[in-house]
C-alpha cells in the first residue's frame, strides 16, 4: 500500500511537474534541495512511475557516495511503498544485491555504476539516472558523471541524468550539464548555534592523528548537551572510526544510549540507528550516535535534536611525494558544517554545538575540496605539456587540473628533467613522454640504462609498468627471472617480453651490462631510481621506514625481510593502518640508496622532544643533536654542542604538554593541596585558580622555570607551582587555610585530615571523637558541610552523614545496637550528643 499521505509531506513533490518539463525539454536537470526534503525517496518513485500520479512507467538508477546510504534509501522507498528491498525498489552494493524481476528503482553505489558504465556503455534498460549528493564531490561520481554526459551525446541521447544537490554549487552543476536548475523548498526548523571552543589549546590533527584532549572535549561537551537540552537524540560528528570509539569510550556511563554509526559498522546497528527511538526524552531512551561524514547529508536519523561537531572530517590524499594513498584529517568546510547542522532541525528545532570558536568559523573553507585534487597528476601533467597546454587550462575537462596537484606534478616533473621553467617541456621530457610509462619509470629507465645496461633497465621497468602477479612473490629480483623464464601460456610473461622489446627499442644505442652486476643490484638500482621517497631503511621489528616518511612491511615470512636497505616499487597503505604494506621491492645497498635519493640526504642541527629518548619506561626527555639524514631516514645522530637554552626549554615544555604535569615532582602534601585548591575553584569560582591537568598545561610557559630536560623537570616541586598560583595579590591566599583547611580539630581534641577529592570533602573519624558535636563542620566559608565518615573502632565505616543532630537523633541507635556487643571497651552512651569525646578505650566497666 502506497502511503499517499508520508509521501505528500515531502517538498520536493511540489517541484516534481518543473523537473519533468525539464528532462522533456533538455533530458537532463540539476535539483537544488535541502536534505530532508524527499529528492533521494521521492524523486526516483516519481519518475519511475510509482506514485499514483499516471506517470509512465521507467526504469531509474540511483546512485549515492556511500554504501550506507544506498541501502538506507532503498530501504526507506521500499517502506514507502509498503514493501520490502527487491521488489519495485532494489539496491546493489558491494557484497550485496537486491533486486527482482519487478524492480523498477535500483540503488547503487557511485562505484557500482562506474563498473557498470565500464562494462555496457549504454547501459541497456535504464531510462533516468540520479546522481545524489554529487555536491559531496566524490572522484567516482565525477567521473560516472563525465561517462553519462558522454553517452549522452554519443550513444544516447534519450538517456535522462539528474544531478542532486544539497548545497548551492547548483549553478556550476547546471553549466556542466548544460540544464536548467530545479529548486526545492526546505523544511529545516531553526537551529540555535553554541560555539563550545576547548578550553585549552588543542594541537592540529596531522594524518589520521587527532588531539587526545579535543577528543575528551568533544566527550564532555556531548555530557554538557544532554544537560541542557533535555529533549531527543544527539548525533556527534567525528572525523574517523578509531576516535568514535575513543569518545565512546569515554561516555562509557553517559545517561543515554550510545551508538557507532560509520561505513564499517554491522548492518544491524546501522539499521537500528535509522529506526530511530520515537520522541526520545519523553517516552523513549535518548541515544548518542557517535558518528563519520556518512551521516551528513544522504542519511536521515531520527529522533536528532541535538548536533554536536568536532569540525574534523576524513579524506583520501595521495601524497604525490611518496606515491601512496591514505586518509588524512581535515577541516569541515563550512558547507559540510551547514549540513551537519542541518541534522539538527530536521524534525523540530534544534541545537548545535561547535567544538570551535566562532571567529575560527570564516577561516574554513567554503565547499570541500573535489577528490580530483589529490589524484597523482604527474603523467597527464607531462602529456599536457607535451601538447602545448601546461596548465590544461584549454583543455575540455569535467574540473580543471587543481592547481596544488599541479605544483606538485610539475615539480616531479622538474626533479625528472622532463620540464623546465614554466614547465616548458624539454627534449628530455618528450622523450620520456613516448615511453608511455609514468615519468617516474622513465626516468629510471633513461638513468638506469646507463648504469645497469639497456636490457636489465628494459626489464625492470617492464616489470613496474603492470601489477605483477601474486604468484611472482614480492621481491623483483626474483620475479624479473620468473618472468624470463614464462611461458607462452603465461599472459603477463608475454606482455613483458613485448614490452621489453618496445622499451629496448625506445632506447636506441645499446648500453652493455656491466661485468659482475648481479640481478639483484640493478633490479635495486632501477626501482631506487623510479621511486627515490620509498627507499627503506630496516628498522626494529622487521618495518622499514621510507625515505618518504612512511614505515612499511613486507609480508610475514617474505625473503625481502632481511635486507638492510629496500627500494620499494609497489606500496599501499590500508585505511586506519600506519604502515603500508609491501607488495613489490627489492634489495639495495646503502650506496645505491644515496646515489638514487642524492636530493633528499642532508645535515640538520634539531633541538626537541623525543618521546623514545631516555632511559627505558620513562617516556621521552629533550635532544640536542646532529643528524644526517636521508629523507626521513636516520643514517648518523651526534651531539649537538652548545645548544641554545631557549630551545631546550621550549623542548621541554613540549614534553611537558605530551606528558602532562605528572613530570613533575609531586610530593604527598602537593597532591592534597592540589586537591583543595580544586575545591575552593569548584566550589567558589575565581579567584581560586583551577589546576587540572589542562589548565596547568595552559598557563605552564608562566610557572615552568630554567628546565633544560626531563630530570630538570622531575625536580620542580609541584608544591611551589601551585602555590605560585594561589591569589596572592588579592590576599585571598590567605584564607586557604581557612576556607579549605587541611585538618579540621574535632571534639576529642584530634586534628583529622580532610579529603578534598571528591565532589564533597569527607572527615573520616572514629565516632566516640565526636561524641558532644552538636554541629556538622563546614568549610568554604560555611557553604559546604563535610561529609561525615563515622568510623567503628576498627577503623571501617559505621555511618555517613553530612548532618550530625538528626544522625545522633535518628540514626546512632542502630549503630549503638550492631557495634556496642562487638566493642564493650569503647563508650557507647545513650545521648552521643551531651556525651564526653574519647579518643580511647574504657579501662573497665560495662559498656554504656
Amino acid at each position: 500500500m502506497l502511503r499517499d499521505s508520508l509521501l505528500a509531506q515531502l517538498p520536493i513533490a511540489e517541484a516534481l511537474p518543473r523537473l519533468r518539463e525539464a528532462l522533456d525539454t533538455h533530458g537532463s536537470a540539476v535539483v537544488h534541495a535541502p536534505p530532508g526534503t524527499g529528492k533521494t525517496t521521492l524523486l526516483p518513485l516519481a519518475l519511475a512511475g510509482l506514485l499514483d500520479d499516471g506517470a509512465p512507467a521507467r526504469s531509474v538508477l540511483v546512485a549515492e557516495p556511500r554504501r550506507m546510504a544506498a541501502r538506507s534509501a532503498a530501504r526507506r522507498m521500499a517502506w514507502l511503498l509498503d514493501e520490502r528491498p527487491g521488489e519495485s525498489v532494489g539496491f546493489t552494493v558491494r557484497g550485496e544485491r537486491r533486486v527482482g524481476p519487478r524492480t523498477r528503482v535500483e540503488v547503487v553505489t557511485t562505484g557500482v555504476l562506474l563498473q557498470r558504465l565500464q562494462r555496457d556503455q549504454e547501459l541497456p534498460g535504464v531510462d533516468v539516472v540520479v546522481m545524489d549528493e554529487c555536491h559531496e564531490r566524490h572522484l567516482d561520481a565525477d567521473t560516472a558523471l563525465a561517462f553519462l554526459l558522454d553517452v549522452r551525446a554519443a550513444l544516447r541521447p534519450e538517456l535522462r541524468v539528474i544531478a542532486a544537490s544539497a548545497t548551492q554549487d547548483s549553478a556550476a552543476w547546471a553549466r556542466l550539464l548544460s540544464a536548467p536548475v530545479v529548486p526545492g523548498r526546505g523544511t529545516s526548523h531553526p537551529v540555535e548555534v553554541r560555539y563550545a571552543p576547548p578550553p585549552a589549546q588543542v594541537r592540529p590533527a596531522h594524518g589520521t592523528w587527532v588531539d587526545p584532549a579535543l577528543l575528551r572535549h568533544v566527550a564532555a561537551t556531548v555530557r554538557r548537551a544532554l544537560e541542557e537540552v533535555p529533549r531527543g537524540d544527539v548525533l556527534c560528528f567525528l572525523p574517523g572510526v578509531g576516535e568514535i570509539g575513543r569518545v565512546a569510550a569515554l561516555l562509557e556511563r553517559v545517561d543515554a544510549r550510545v551508538f557507532q554509526l560509520h561505513g564499517r559498522a554491522p548492518a544491524r546497528t546501522q539499521d537500528e540507528v535509522l529506526r530511530g527511538s520515537g520522541d526520545a526524552g519523553a517516552d523513549g531512551e535518548r541515544r548518542v550516535i557517535l558518528a563519520t561524514s556518512v551521516a551528513e547529508s544522504s542519511l536521515t536519523v531520527p529522533g536528532v535534536r541535538v548536533v554536536v561537531d568536532a569540525g574534523l572530517a576524513r579524506e583520501p590524499r595521495t601524497d604525490h611525494a611518496r606515491g601512496l594513498t591514505s586518509l588524512t584529517t581535515v577541516r569541515v568546510s563550512r558547507a559540510g558544517v551547514q549540513q551537519r547542522r542541518g541534522r539538527a532541525g530536521r524534525q523540530a528545532p534544534g541545537v548545535a554545538y561547535a567544538c570551535w570558536a566562532a571567529a575560527e568559523e570564516a577561516g574554513r573553507p567554503r565547499e570541500p575540496s573535489p577528490e580530483i585534487t589529490v589524484a597523482d597528476l604527474t603523467a597527464f601533467a607531462l602529456q599536457a605539456a607535451c601538447w602545448g597546454e601546461p596548465d590544461a587550462r584549454g583543455l575540455a575537462l569535467l574540473d580543471p587540473p587543481p592547481a596544488g596537484a599541479m605544483r606538485a606534478a610539475h615539480e616531479t616533473l622538474r626533479a625528472v628533467g622532463a620540464v623546465e621553467g614554466g614547465s616548458r617541456v624539454t627534449a628530455r621530457g618528450r622523450r620520456m613522454a613516448r615511453t608511455g610509462v609514468h615519468p617516474r619509470l622513465a626516468r629510471a629507465l633513461l638513468d638506469g640504462a646507463a648504469v645497469v645496461g639497456s636490457e636489465l633497465a628494459s626489464e625492470t621497468v617492464a616489470l613496474l609498468s603492470e601489477e605483477v602477479p601474486r604468484a611472482y612473490g614480492d621481491d623483483a629480483a626474483q620475479a624479473l627471472r620468473r618472468a624470463r623464464t614464462a611461458g607462452r601460456a603465461d599472459p603477463y610473461g608475454a606482455r613483458w617480453n613485448a614490452e621489453v622489446r618496445r622499451l629496448r627499442a625506445l632506447l636506441g644505442e645499446e648500453v652493455p651490462r656491466p661485468e659482475g652486476l648481479t640481478d639483484e643490484a640493478g633490479v635495486g638500482t632501477v626501482v631506487a631510481l623510479a621511486q627515490p621517497e620509498r627507499i627503506g631503511r630496516a628498522q626494529r621489528q622487521g618495518s622499514y621506514l621510507m625515505t618518504g616518511g612512511t614505515r612499511a612491511e613486507p609480508a610475514a615470512g617474505s625473503r625481502l625481510g632481511g635486507a638492510p636497505w629496500l627500494a620499494v616499487a609497489v606500496a599501499d597503505r590500508p585505511a586506519g593502518s600506519a604502515s603500508a604494506r609491501i607488495r613489490l621491492a627489492a634489495a639495495v645497498d646503502e650506496p645505491t640508496a644515496l646515489g638514487a635519493a642524492g636530493a633528499l640526504h642532508e645535515v640538520r642541527e634539531e633541538v626537541r622532544w623525543d618521546p623514545a629518548a631516555g632511559p627505558q619506561g620513562q617516556g621521552g626527555d629533550v635532544v640536542a643533536r646532529e643528524v644526517e639524514s636521508l629523507g626521513a631516514v636516520q643514517l648518523a645522530v651526534r651531539p649537538l654542542r652548545n645548544p641554545p637554552g631557549a630551545l631546550l626549554r621550549e623542548a621541554a615544555l613540549e614534553g611537558l604538554r605530551q606528558h602532562g604535569p605528572g613530570l613533575l615532582r609531586w610530593s604527598p602534601s602537593a597532591r592534597a593541596l592540589r586537591r583543595r585548591i580544586g575545591f575552593l575553584h569548584r566550589t567558589l569560582g575565581e579567584p581560586w585558580p583551577d589546576v587540572s591537568d589542562e589548565a596547568l598545561l595552559a598557563r605552564a610557559d608562566e610557572w615552568l622555570g630554567h628546565v633544560l630536560s626531563r630530570a630538570d623537570l622531575a625536580r620542580v616541586e609541584a608544591r611551589d607551582v601551585l602555590s605560585g598560583l594561589l591569589p596572592w595579590s588579592s590576599g585571598q591566599a590567605a584564607r586557604l587555610d581557612e576556607l579549605a583547611p587541611e585538618r579540621i580539630e574535632v571534639p576529642s581534641g584530634s586534628r583529622i585530615r580532610v579529603d578534598y577529592e571528591p565532589e564533597q570533602p569527607v572527615l573520616a573519624v572514629k565516632l566516640q571523637e565526636m561524641f558532644g558535636a552538636r554541629v556538622t563542620p563546614r568549610v568554604a566559608d560555611g557553604r559546604v558541610p563535610l561529609l561525615v565518615h563515622l568510623l567503628s573502632p576498627a577503623g571501617r565505616p559505621a555511618a555517613v552523614t553530612a548532618d550530625l543532630a538528626s544522625f545522633w537523633a535518628e540514626g546512632y541507635r542502630s549503630v549503638r545496637a550492631e557495634l556496642r556487643g562487638r566493642y564493650p571497651r569503647h563508650p557507647w552512651p545513650l545521648d552521643p550528643a551531651t556525651a564526653e569525646p574519647t579518643r580511647h578505650t574504657r579501662a573497665r566497666g560495662p559498656a554504656s
